[in-house]
C-alpha cells in the first residue's frame, strides 16, 4: 500500500468535534487557531483542540503532521526559529505570548511531558531518589526528608517494586519499562493536570508496552489527569483514547470518538491510516511451500554467547544453546522482550559477536575459522540495517556518499551510475544522491539505508528493527518495497522485531525467544495463532488491537 499523501477533504462528521465520554469535566487544554511556522514552511495551520479532566485525546498523522509542534506548544517548547499564533489555555493560563517566567511556572505544574526514549530523559549519572528529589524540591519549597518519602509514593504510584532500594538506583540498572515508569512518576512530581506523552511506548516491548497503557489508564481513571497523547500506533490508540484527532500536514482532518473512527472512518486519508497498521491473522494459516534451497544459507548450530564480568558486574549469559538455519531467500524473524538475545543473534550471525560455544556457519563455512581475508570476502555477503536510520547514516555524508562508502571499503566500484542505480531501486530519485541525511523524511532515509545495505548485493540481510522509528503508513511503503527487494534480489533475512504485526507481515518463519532460548519455532499463522507456549500467548494478548472496520 501506498502511504497517504494526498490532502484529504473535511467532510461530514470529521468537521464536528465528537462527543466523549467526560464531557462534563473541566477543561484542562484548550487551543484555538493555533498556527506554528518556520521560515518558509508551516507546521500547524489553525488547530482547535480541547481536553478535558480524565480524559485521553491522541493526536495521530504522519512525520511532519505537527503532531508533536502542537504538544511542544502547550509548554512553549518550540524551536526558537518558530513563531506561534492563536491560542493555547492551559488550565486558564494562556501559553501564546507568555514570558519564560509565566512558562516556568507552568512547566512540571500544570502540564507535563512523558518523552518516548526513557534513557535519554534520565540523567545517567544521578540515581533515581535524587533525580525524583530534584523534581519534587523544584516545584514546592519542602525538605529534602519529606521529598523522598514523597519519592517513594510516587515510585508505589507507578508500580516500581521495592521503591525504598530502587531511589538508591541509577538509570542503567532499570529495565526499559521501569525507566519509562520513572520518567511517568518524574511527570507527576509537579501534580500536572495534564501528561503530554510523545510516543510513549514506541521505544518498549510490546509486553511492556501493555503494562504502561495499563498504568497511563489507571492514573487516568485514579487521579484524573488528562492525556494528550501523541503517537503513530493505532493500537495504542485504541487502547488508551477516549477520542482522536487526525492530522495531516498541519491540519486537523477528522476528531471522532475512538469507537466511531474505527468503525467508520469519514476521510480517505484515515482509511488509508488504517490499513497501513500490520495486524495479527485471527485464524491458522497454514504454511506455504517453501520456494528456496534446502541448502541453508545460515547456520546456527547450537550456539551460546556469554558477555564476561565488567567493572563489579556479573558475566550475562545472552544466548543458550540456540540453533536455527536460514535458506537462500528466507526470512527468519526474531521475536521476544528486551534482552531474549534476538539483536545478540544477529550480530553472532555475522561475526560481530562472538560465539561463547557452538557454531555460526555460513555457506557450510565456521566463521571461527575463517582468517581476516577469508572473513572480509565472507562479509561482503552480508549486511546489517539497523532501526534508526538517523544514527546509521553520517549527517556529514551525501546520500551518495553514504551508499558508496561499503563499495569502496570492498573496493568495489562506486561509479555514480551505480549509486544512481540503488537509489532508484530503493525508489527514490537518483538527484537524492546529493542530499544530506537532514534533509530526508525517516522513510526516505531509512531507504537509504536499505541501499546501502544493498550496495554489495548481499545474500544475507539482518535487518534489526527496520521499521519501528517509522509512522505507521511509512512503515507500510517501506516493508512492502522489502517484499520487492527480496523478490527481485533473492536475499535472506534474520529480520529481528518487537512488533508482531510487522513479522507476520514479512517472515516465512519466526522464533521466539526468552532469557537467550528458542521457545518455539514455525510459521507465523501458526506461531501467532495457535502458540504452544505459554510465554508465546501472553506476546500476542499483549498486541494492541486495532478494531476491524465497519463494512458500510
Amino acid at each position: 500500500m501506498s502511504g497517504p499523501s494526498a490532502q484529504p477533504a473535511v467532510s461530514g462528521p470529521s468537521a464536528q468535534p465528537a462527543v466523549s465520554g467526560p464531557s462534563a469535566e473541566p477543561t484542562v487544554l484548550e487551543i484555538a487557531d493555533l498556527r506554528v511556522g518556520f521560515p518558509g514552511a508551516v507546521a500547524v495551520a489553525g488547530v482547535d483542540l480541547t481536553v478535558r479532566r480524565g480524559e485521553v485525546v491522541a493526536l495521530v498523522g504522519e512525520s511532519g503532521s505537527g503532531k508533536t509542534m502542537i504538544a511542544r506548544s502547550v509548554l512553549g517548547l518550540l524551536p526558537a526559529t518558530a513563531t506561534a499564533t492563536g491560542s493555547v489555555e492551559l488550565a486558564g493560563t494562556q501559553v501564546v505570548g507568555a514570558d519564560e517566567a509565566a512558562l516556568e511556572a507552568l512547566r512540571g505544574s500544570r502540564a507535563a511531558m512523558v518523552f518516548q526514549e526513557p534513557q535519554t530523559a534520565l540523567n545517567p549519572v544521578r540515581t533515581v531518589g535524587w533525580q525524583l528529589v530534584e523534581a519534587l524540591r523544584a516545584h514546592r519549597p519542602i525538605p529534602r526528608s519529606a521529598a523522598r518519602a514523597r519519592a517513594v509514593e510516587l515510585l508505589e504510584l507507578v508500580g516500581i517494586p521495592e521503591p525504598e532500594r530502587r531511589l538508591r538506583s541509577y538509570p542503567h540498572q532499570l529495565s526499559g519499562g521501569q525507566k519509562q515508569r520513572v520518567v511517568i512518576a518524574l511527570a507527576l512530581s509537579g501534580e500536572p493536570d495534564l501528561l503530554l506523552a510523545d510516543e510513549p511506548t514506541t521505544a518498549l516491548d510490546v509486553t511492556v508496552q501493555a503494562q504502561i497503557l495499563t498504568l497511563l489508564r489507571d492514573l487516568r481513571d485514579r487521579l484524573g489527569v488528562a492525556v494528550l497523547l501523541v503517537t503513530h500506533n493505532m493500537g495504542v490508540v485504541a487502547e488508551l483514547a477516549d477520542r482522536v484527532v487526525v492530522l495531516h500536514r498541519g491540519r486537523v482532518v477528522e476528531r471522532r470518538a475512538v469507537p466511531e473512527l474505527f468503525a467508520r472512518p469519514a476521510t480517505d486519508y484515515t482509511r488509508d491510516l488504517l490499513a497501513s497498521v500490520p495486524a495479527l491473522p485471527e485464524q491458522r494459516r497454514d504454511a506455504p511451500d517453501p520456494e528456496f534451497g534446502e541448502d541453508a544459507l545460515l547456520t546456527l548450530e547450537a550456539i551460546s554467547v556469554v558477555y564476561p564480568a565488567k567493572r563489579g558486574r556479573p558475566a550475562f549469559r545472552a544466548v543458550h544453546d540456540v540453533s536455527l538455519a536460514v535458506r537462500p531467500g528466507e526470512v527468519v524473524g526474531l521475536v521476544g522482550e528486551s534482552g531474549s538475545g534476538k539483536t545478540t543473534i544477529g550480530r553472532a550471525a555475522v561475526g560481530l559477536v562472538p560465539v561463547t560455544a557452538g557454531r555460526v556457519l555460513l555457506d557450510g563455512r565456521d566463521l571461527a575459522s575463517l582468517g581476516r581475508a577469508e572473513l572480509r570476502a565472507a562479509r561482503r555477503g552480508l549486511a546489517v540495517v539497523h532501526q534508526d536510520p538517523a544514527a546509521s547514516l553520517d549527517p556529514r555524508f551525501t546520500v551518495g556518499e553514504s551508499i558508496a562508502e561499503p563499495l569502496l571499503v570492498h573496493r568495489a566500484p562506486a561509479a555514480p551510475a551505480r549509486i544512481a542505480a540503488l537509489l532508484e531501486s530503493v525508489r527514490l530519485p537518483a538527484a537524492y544522491a546529493a542530499r544530506r541525511p537532514g534533509e530526508l523524511s525517516g522513510g526516505q532515509r531509512q531507504r537509504v539505508a536499505l541501499a546501502r545495505a544493498l550496495a554489495l548485493a548481499p545474500r544475507l540481510v539482518i535487518a534489526d528493527e527496520p521499521t519501528s522509528a517509522l509512522d505507521v503508513s511509512v512503515q507500510a511503503d517501506v516493508l512492502a518495497l522489502f517484499d520487492d527487494l527480496r523478490r527481485e534480489l533473492g536475499f535472506a533475512c534474520l529480520f529481528v522485531s518487537h512488533d508482531l504485526g510487522v513479522v507476520d507481515r514479512v517472515s516465512d518463519r519466526v522464533a521466539v525467544l526468552r532469557d537467550g532460548e528458542v521457545l518455539e519455532l514455525g510459521a507465523p499463522g501458526e506461531v501467532f495463532v495457535d502458540p504452544r507456549h505459554e510465554y508465546t500467548r501472553a506476546l500476542v494478548d499483549a498486541v494492541p488491537r486495532v478494531p476491524a472496520r465497519a463494512t458500510s
